[in-house]
């Protein structure tokens, strides 16, 4: 705003806001904020789905522990964003390839924090399970998921982070719609303006994002509360 930055280098706040504005009751930004949404949520979806499966496998069974865990251990090791070439190999460089990405790289903090919280349940709740004659299915709802869930939402909550931050990544790959493809189009011609945009609509959505699911987390865990007092 002062002119000390050239706005080829950076826009200024002012200028941003203005073209986010514009591009706001133009209805652009809302059509690329959709994709964009559309694409986190769903590779958010699926990778949550499959860590919190694998987390139970893995932490309620001997045999899962086995199988499962030294594997995930190994993709931990490796970046997802590493995978993009084999990714793009496999499924092509279109959604496909996206969502799988966003889903791998979503799986790895959720399953490591429920499976830590599986293994941290006191022995004592599982003897007593035991004791009163609790079947498999009864344990898993009234000891093994309330014990799991704090680590759950720890999970939920890096794995939203991760999320968006993958997403910017691969929106630079082969897009058409989305925030990333905007940013990438005026990288191309310079327009520092729409990609301040572009990276505080990102950092907004992540924000609304890790606010739900701590409000989900309060919600899902007020017992912790009562049980405080």
């Amino acid at each position: 705003m002062t002119g000390l930055l050239s706005p080829k280098i950076l826009a200024a706040p002012s200028t941003a806001a203005t073209t986010g504005f514009d591009m706001l009751v133009s209805g652009v930004l809302t059509h690329k904020l959709l994709a964009s949404a559309q694409r986190a949520y769903l590779g958010l979806g699926i990778g949550v789905g499959f860590g919190l499966a694998f987390a139970l496998i893995a932490g309620l069974t001997r045999s899962g522990e086995a199988v499962v865990d030294g594997l995930v251990q190994i993709k931990r090791a490796i970046p997802t964003l590493a995978l993009i070439p084999l990714g793009i190999l496999w499924l092509g460089i279109g959604e496909a390839m996206k969502v799988a990405l966003i889903a791998t790289s979503v799986f790895i903090p959720v399953y490591i924090n429920t499976h830590a919280g599986l293994r941290g349940i006191d022995l004592r709740y599982v003897e007593l399970a035991r004791t009163v004659g609790l079947g498999p299915a009864d344990f898993l709802r009234r000891v093994a998921i309330p014990g799991a869930l704090p680590g759950f939402f720890t999970g939920l909550r890096l794995a939203v982070t991760t999320c968006w931050t993958s997403l910017v990544v691969l929106e630079q790959i082969n897009t058409t719609s989305g925030i990333g493809y905007l940013m990438s189009r005026a990288r191309d011609y310079g327009q520092t303006d729409v990609m301040v945009v572009g990276l505080a609509v990102y950092a907004i959505l992540g924000l609304v994002s890790d606010t739900v699911v701590r409000l989900l987390e309060r919600k899902a865990l007020a017992y912790r509360k009562v049980l405080g007092s």
